[in-house]
């Protein structure tokens, strides 16, 4: 009689069912009894999925029209039809009510799930962006974004000698310190790298300070590392230096991936050229490096004060690339 996988409230609705066919085809009270079938309905809500809201609605139905056959036959005199008429109409009205208002708990539930998934790669205020827009991330698009990549330098180095949990431990708090810098300066994480993360500002919506932010993300993260290395000035083996290289450029956003396992990225040669930067750190032994397009973003955006944190390196040959690349690293202090 009742579709559930869950029958925790079944019994309790059947007992009551019963209770109200019994009533109203034994007792000769003159109102709509089977109306007590909405009690039925909001019962059985609590473990029912829409489909079996919809077949508790439809056998309560039934239930009121068997009695009405069993108690005044195939006649349609009187009040009784009346009755009959409102119980149906009560029926019908809980059920609809029902599934509206279970159909609303399962969207609040998704979204909150949508906005927890978000969370884990997107600042509070893209998070809320997001979850109003109309056009899903899925679809595909060009789009300008300042690409930021950040690795820890020997981070093998520091992962020796210690125990497996020790290792993840610390992998976690300098993630961790990396995630912050990128949400407090309203960037997206794309993905983690072991022991370092691709961030993107810009996608999935563009503002008109994406170089910006992710300046000043480096410069976050230059002072949170800071912030670390003093933390454990005692300890020299958990002294730790991050490269981050930043450059800006037109990427492909969408998902990317298998029908089994999608991944929501960014792609294109802005996003190779940042990890040859992040990469060319180790050479010039700079803790940021960005490219000369970047700068020019930096300083189209108007943040002068900014650009001026930053000192020529000259032009340099990346890996992959014939053609030299203007690099410009953090100033010392």
């Amino acid at each position: 009689m009742f579709y559930s996988a869950r029958p925790h409230s079944l019994g309790p609705a059947i007992v009551l069912a019963a209770c109200i066919f019994l009533m109203d085809t034994l007792s000769s009270l003159q109102f709509a009894v089977a109306s007590l079938y909405v009690a039925v309905i909001l019962i059985s809500a609590y473990d029912l999925q829409c489909r079996g809201i919809i077949l508790t609605g439809i056998w309560c139905a039934a239930l009121t029209a068997l009695s009405y056959v069993l108690t005044h036959g195939f006649t349609v005199t009187g009040t009784a039809p009346l009755r009959s008429l409102i119980s149906y109409v009560s029926i019908t009205i809980t059920v609809v009510l029902v599934i509206r208002n279970r159909s609303a708990n399962e969207r609040l539930a998704e979204v909150k799930r949508e906005r927890t998934n978000l969370a884990r790669f997107f600042s509070p205020k893209i998070v809320e962006q997001l979850v109003q827009i109309d056009v899903p991330l899925s679809v595909a698009r060009r789009q300008k974004a300042a690409v930021l990549f950040a690795d820890v330098v020997g981070f093998t180095a520091h992962a020796s000698g210690k125990t497996p949990d020790e290792v993840i431990k610390l992998l976690r708090d300098l993630l961790g310190l990396l995630s912050e810098a990128v949400f407090m300066c309203e960037g997206s994480i794309d993905k983690f790298l072991g022991d370092g993360l691709m961030a993107v500002f810009g996608p999935p919506i563009a503002s008109k300070q994406d170089a910006t932010n992710a300046a000043l993300c480096a410069l976050q993260i230059h002072e949170r590392l800071g912030r670390w290395n003093e933390q454990h000035a005692d300890n020299p083996d958990m002294a730790i230096r991050v490269a981050v290289g930043i450059h800006c450029g037109e990427v492909v956003q969408g998902d990317v991936g298998t029908d089994k396992r999608l991944e929501f990225t960014v792609v294109g040669d802005a996003v190779n050229i940042a990890s040859r930067v992040e990469a060319y750190c180790r050479v010039l032994d700079a803790t940021v490096l960005v490219t000369g397009d970047f700068m020019r973003c930096l300083l189209a955006e108007g943040s002068f004060d900014l650009a001026r944190a930053f000192t020529s390196e000259g032009k340099h040959r990346l890996r992959g690339y014939k053609e030299p690349i203007q690099l410009y690293s953090l100033k010392a202090g």
